[in-house]
């Protein structure tokens, strides 16, 4: 077991990890909320399977490699974790990893008191809605999508509002699992890659909601829609509308809140999208002359 082992992972450091023209990886971030991205040695024929935590873990292609990608829940504490790897065959191979910490920040809002000490029936309400998108996220469907660099659905000012621990008149809850795009009532939510309609449905605090299964996986959801323009089961393309942005369900006003799931796990959109231009570096001053 220790020399393979010591053998995979000298394997591992010599895979390129990126460098397919098609399939693009997330940015790696291995904090709470974030993406810890392994390159695994095998054939094109011999694709390895990967768990954490018990669940199986999105693997795909790229040139000489499989690169499997783990998102990691909000709720991890920082410290040593593991995927397990199976190459082909027999038991799987723990290869550990470490969740270093990351400061999130706090938002104080006040809405509808109802919306904060809910009702028996609200909270009852509430856990069946809960359930029932949490059984849709972690769908596992066998074919891995053809890239994880994603389109955001909307324009519009994009909050870093990820991961931040929300205060609703006084009382805290759970850290925001999605991002929020400020855009007005009626503008029409894309699909930012192809995928097939798992959950459709109007909920207490999410609104006018919408899951999508884009493969092995990687999810993404969609909130507070004004309309939707989707049915259960639709197969959408990208760039596909899906809904328009509104402001149902427990809200302030119009946005889309925009959430993305890897094994079950709500991470940091911004890791899916095409990474800010690097500034450009100020030119040194000329050197006076006499």
């Amino acid at each position: 077991m220790t020399n393979y082992r010591s053998a995979l992972a000298a394997m591992l450091m010599c895979v390129p990890a990126f460098g397919a023209p098609n399939f693009v990886a997330p940015r790696a971030s291995v904090v709470p909320g974030g993406v810890y991205v392994l390159s695994l040695p095998g054939s094109a024929d011999h694709k390895p399977a990967v768990t954490y935590g018990g669940k199986p873990v999105l693997v795909a292609r790229q040139n000489e490699a499989w690169v499997a990608v783990v998102g990691i829940s909000l709720d991890v504490e920082p410290g040593e974790y593991q995927v397990d790897v199976n190459p082909g065959g027999g038991a799987g191979h723990p290869m550990k990893f470490k969740v270093v910490d990351k400061k999130y920040s706090v938002q104080e809002l006040k809405v509808p008191p109802n919306q904060v000490d809910l009702s028996p029936e609200d909270e009852a309400r509430v856990h069946r809605e809960t359930d029932k998108v949490r059984a849709a996220v972690e769908t596992f469907t066998p074919v891995a999508p053809a890239t994880l660099r994603l389109a955001a659905p909307i324009p519009g000012r994009r909050s870093s509002s990820f991961g931040l621990r929300r205060v609703f008149n006084g009382e805290s809850r759970r850290p925001h699992s999605g991002m929020d795009i400020a855009a007005p009532t009626g503008t029409p939510v894309k699909a930012p890659l192809a995928g097939k309609v798992v959950d459709v449905g109007t909920y207490f605090f999410n609104g006018n909601n919408v899951v999508v299964d884009h493969g092995q996986g990687l999810m993404t959801m969609y909130c507070h829609l004004s309309k939707i323009r989707v049915e259960l089961g639709q197969e959408l393309k990208t760039g596909d509308v899906l809904g328009e942005v509104g402001a149902t369900g427990r809200v302030t006003g119009p946005h889309l809140h925009w959430g993305v799931a890897l094994n079950g796990a709500w991470v940091d959109p911004a890791l899916f999208l095409q990474p800010p231009p690097k500034p450009k570096p100020k030119p040194e001053p000329k050197p006076a002359t006499q």
